[in-house]
């Protein structure tokens, strides 16, 4: 929640921990119960990413997930089929995305945001600054947040507010001072030798706090979870967000951000961020799960029903795009055309497919994926 401080209540604001950044005593003797689950949740969870052969194919779906979660923890309310179906139209090189409601927009922005990111870094990008900024500037690229300094730090102060009862929560580093603050945040990155499950706790609150840009610095801050994670190779693949559980632990969330400026309590919010890394990672686990035992069972009945060399192909296109136009299976699942089109009646048929918009004119038919849609629609 961010806005100006034009007309509201400043009696409840919590100000920017000045000097207390990086933290100078931590309870271990809190910590390490919390660390030790967390990790085993995420060394369970990882283990199922290195067992998977085609964990891009099977885990895109989590990607989609934190983009509409991340997105709807600012107030930008889209779903997973409203995604996907943008993407059925539309794909990664179109600069400019239209043709849909603004929060679809801005969430697609999220999903590529994140998608480069992740890329970068496979290719060798450190995560900087540099990383940090470019993500913003794909965040904010079109739409509303383009009038909003995408890529670039703010030069105003900004504020976190609840906007219905009109109070500042808090206030954020000073602008003047911010470029210091994100200097030692990044130093503390690079140089710190603690623990990686807990150097992402301290670094993700400290990016909130210094809340650097002018808007979308919740869903850098989530993303930043992921690829520092990543980075230390706490995980194997870039699979791992954390969006659900804050999510519906909002509140919460906030509060022990608060706390951390209010009282300089940041073994409380450590602990707190730990049990997400832990629920989260059950439950990301248990979806990835799912997910592979659908793939082996629908590889299985494609077999059958498309008595093909190809059913493998037509398996991969629909758990890569679980909503698609039929002209886009024809041309881009390698399947000879006569072929795709007889796979698109089948699986009609067989229930695999559902109808989203009959054909019309020269636009093909628009299929949903049902199986693979119910498990993660969120």
């Amino acid at each position: 929640m961010l806005t100006t401080s034009n007309e509201l209540n400043l009696d409840d604001a919590v100000f920017y921990h000045s000097g207390k950044f990086p933290p100078s005593t931590l309870n271990y003797g809190l910590l390490m119960p919390q660390v030790v689950k967390a990790t085993d949740a995420l060394a369970r969870y990882d283990q199922m990413l290195k067992n998977m052969h085609n964990s891009e194919i099977l885990l895109a779906p989590l990607r989609n997930q934190e983009a509409v979660i991340s997105s709807r923890m600012e107030g930008t309310v889209s779903t997973m089929d409203e995604i996907l179906r943008y993407e059925a139209d539309y794909d990664d090189q179109t600069e400019n995305p239209n043709n849909a409601r603004s929060e679809v927009i801005e969430t697609i922005l999220y999903q590529r945001a994140l998608k480069a990111a992740q890329a970068a870094m496979e290719s060798g990008q450190p995560l900087s600054q540099f990383l940090i900024k470019a993500a913003h500037q794909r965040l904010l690229s079109f739409g509303r947040g383009a009038t909003k300094s995408p890529g670039q730090f703010k030069t105003e102060q900004n504020y976190l507010a609840d906007r219905i009862k009109r109070n500042i929560l808090f206030v954020p580093i000073a602008p003047e001072k911010l470029q210091d603050g994100i200097d030692v945040l990044f130093e503390y990155l690079q140089k710190n030798q603690d623990i990686p499950l807990i150097k992402a706790a301290i670094s993700h609150v400290e990016f909130e706090a210094l809340h650097p840009f002018k808007d979308g610095n919740g869903r850098i801050g989530r993303m930043i979870i992921t690829l520092l994670l990543w980075h230390t190779k706490v995980i194997s693949a870039p699979y791992f967000y954390i969006s659900g559980f804050l999510e519906e632990h909002k509140d919460a969330y906030i509060d022990h951000m608060r706390m951390v400026s209010k009282e300089d309590d940041w073994t409380s919010w450590v602990v707190f961020f730990l049990e997400a890394v832990e629920k989260q990672a059950i439950r990301n686990l248990q979806i990835a799960e799912n997910i592979s035992d659908l793939y082996e069972r629908m590889k299985k009945e494609f077999g059958e029903s498309l008595s093909s060399k190809w059913s493998v192909n037509a398996l991969d296109f629909v758990f890569t795009n679980p909503i698609f136009r039929n002209n886009k299976f024809t041309k881009d699942s390698g399947i000879p055309s006569a072929t795709a089109a007889r796979f698109s009646r089948v699986m009609q048929e067989k229930g695999l497919l559902r109808v989203v918009e009959e054909p019309s004119g020269q636009r093909p038919a628009l299929y949903s994926f049902e199986p693979l849609m119910e498990l993660v629609r969120v």
